[in-house]
């Protein structure tokens, strides 16, 4: 799964320890998450969303072998 995590905090200036301050999770989890070796839940997935006020799909899109 490719996401848009790295570029949505560039456009906002938020830090990955900020970021993950106000989601409730690790530093290493976001960082995880945006080198896509981790795929969030559902509702840290929607809490991304809320943070830089996008449609989850806009965050994260599904790749080939996502659907195998």
């Amino acid at each position: 799964m490719k996401n848009k995590i790295k570029l949505n905090r560039a456009k906002t200036g938020i830090t990955q320890a900020d970021l993950a301050e106000r989601v409730k999770v690790s530093r290493q989890t976001i960082n995880a998450i945006e080198l896509g070796k981790y795929a969030p839940s559902t509702i840290l997935a929607l809490k991304l969303s809320a943070i830089f006020q996008v449609p989850v799909n806009e965050l994260f899109e599904l790749e080939g072998s996502d659907w195998d």
